[in-house]
């Protein structure tokens, strides 16, 4: 799955060092023996590009002498064509329930494969609750699954008492296509003709397909698509920036869902809360949003959290209930606690009283970053085991990194490297490392934590810089007091609840300065009373009573 980076721009994929060691049969000291020859491009702690990975497995295993081990792995890599044929033929020959088949099936998948078709397959559990019973009569109602994949959605859908001829599926994949199908005569005698192999967004962007009154799916994620083909579709189906596949189908199935029909789509939890997203969540506020439900890590493999969302078909009302579900918590918000969020964030995760203490925040003047700082990433040097020491020597500069900062302090640096910067893979203006003021902090963090530099200090990756504009009304120490406070903090987490501080999500913070001209330093409980809010005893905040 698609993640950014700390300008909110879409990084290459990720996996873990151990799965790589798991898809190649070798061990983890084999990849990072890979890693560190350059086979294999590391990013993070423990973690390698899933790019460099697949051009190693496709450009090096067998034209270059590695293990034999691992060459045999990957000369047994998928051969999806070669699959497809088998389980056709064992589909026809009826080999086997329809039920089992499918699950031998989904197995067969590669991982490989897997993510670069965007296929996650829809855990039972996770189908019964987000596929709740109707409330009203469904005995007439269309169903229909864009993604069927095997047909959990659909057989779900039989369980419901949808009728099987009212029932709809479509998927790319042959296979999944006939295992649903038999699926649905298995439980019914009833030989559909509505499952067929198409591509979604194809038909409904022809209009080739029907409205439906419930559509409930499981779209790819993250699937690689040509750009102009991406870039087509997104302008058809009204988009705007959010171009990822799972957002793609989410407009195709709002443009064939009838009047009052309800929309249930299980998406990555990038789609509620990153910026690329924003124009898909400004359109579901447009609407009745219903249920928001996060279901944890619910595909093997995929570090990104499968979170849901379901809506009717119908105008938004501001005072309209939606029932969140996360982290053990249920609770029932108002849409408009969402629609006052920077970028229409749908922060499901923050109970009641912190959502009413947020709006009140949001509804006061307030300023951000956007457009009044100049930010800098640290040196990446391309090889830290080659040129990062860990004492001074001559020639040398200290470097500190993201572990060294902590709230308006700093450790004693504890890295060095040569002060020529030609030698680093990146490196930002030297302007911005030799700045008269700037703020420096961590990257990698679920927390704010700032340290204001007045000594031209140089950082490593793992750090970041901001150094606002020379007419922001805020002082560049004040600022990154404030930043680092716990306030500040406890906003941060309860709007955007990442493990990464993005250049994004920092210009969106709200930045009262009317209560900070003239400071020469934070005071957060001042702060507090001008903004009509006190802290509570469990740190968290709310409106004064």
């Amino acid at each position: 799955m698609e993640q950014l980076n700390l300008f909110g721009e879409i990084e290459t994929p990720t996996i873990a060092i151990e799965e790589s060691a798991s898809r190649l049969g070798v061990s983890s000291a084999t990849i990072r023996n890979w890693i560190k020859t350059k086979y294999l491009k590391q990013t993070g702690k423990g973690r390698v590009t899933l790019e460099s990975l697949e051009k190693f497995k496709s450009e090096v295993s067998g034209k270059e002498k590695l293990t034999q081990r691992a060459n045999k792995s990957l000369k047994d890599s998928h051969d999806h064509d070669k699959t497809v044929l088998k389980f056709l033929d064992k589909i026809t020959s009826s080999i086997g329930s329809s039920d089992n088949i499918g699950i031998e099936y989904e197995s067969s998948l590669s991982e490989s494969y897997r993510n670069k078709e965007g296929i996650y397959y829809t855990p039972d559990e996770v189908v019964r609750d987000l596929f709740a019973v109707p409330e009203q009569d469904i005995k007439d109602a269309s169903f229909c699954d864009p993604c069927c994949g095997s047909g959990n959605f659909v057989f779900r859908a039989i369980e419901l008492g949808f009728k099987p001829e009212n029932i709809y599926g479509y998927d790319i994949d042959p296979v999944a296509i006939e295992i649903t199908k038999a699926r649905i005569c298995k439980a019914t005698g009833y030989k559909s003709q509505n499952i067929k192999v198409n591509n979604f967004l194809d038909i409904s962007l022809r209009k080739e397909t029907s409205s439906y009154d419930y559509i409930y799916t499981n779209p790819p994620w993250g699937k690689k698509i040509d750009k102009g083909t991406r870039d087509s579709i997104g302008l058809l189906l009204g988009a705007g920036s959010s171009l990822d596949t799972s957002s793609l189908f989410f407009f195709a199935c709002l443009h064939c869902l009838n009047e009052n029909g309800r929309l249930g789509l299980l998406l990555p939890d990038s789609f509620f809360n990153i910026a690329t997203f924003e124009d898909a969540r400004i359109k579901a506020l447009q609407f009745s949003i219903e249920r928001l439900i996060d279901y944890g890590k619910a595909f093997k493999g995929l570090v990104t959290n499968a979170q849901a969302i379901v809506l009717r078909k119908e105008a938004y009302v501001p005072q309209s209930n939606i029932l969140c579900e996360a982290k053990g918590i249920r609770c029932k918000r108002f849409s408009n606690s969402f629609s006052c969020n920077p970028k229409s964030i749908l922060n499901f995760y923050c109970n009641v009283e912190d959502a009413l203490a947020l709006q009140h925040l949001m509804s006061m003047p307030y300023i951000t970053l956007k457009n009044q700082a100049s930010w800098g990433l640290g040196i990446v040097t391309g090889n830290n085991e080659k040129f990062v020491k860990s004492s001074h020597e001559n020639g040398y500069i200290p470097l500190f990194k993201g572990s060294d900062i902590r709230r308006g302090k700093l450790r004693d640096a504890t890295s060095f490297i040569p002060s020529d910067m030609s030698l680093y893979q990146q490196v930002a203006p030297l302007t911005i490392y030799e700045a008269k003021e700037k703020l420096i902090y961590r990257f990698i963090s679920s927390k704010l934590c700032f340290f204001y530099d007045d000594k031209q200090r140089f950082v490593l990756n793992s750090a970041n810089i901001l150094i606002p504009e020379k007419n922001f009304p805020v002082s560049t120490k004040v600022l990154g007091d404030l930043l680092s406070s716990d306030f500040m903090n406890w906003v941060f987490s309860n709007i955007f609840n990442t493990h990464k501080i993005l250049r994004g999500d920092l210009e969106s913070l709200p930045i009262h300065s009317q209560f900070l001209k003239d400071e020469s330093s934070f005071d957060e409980a001042c702060y507090l009373e001008q903004l009509d809010m006190e802290r509570k005893g469990n740190g968290t905040y709310r409106i004064k009573r």
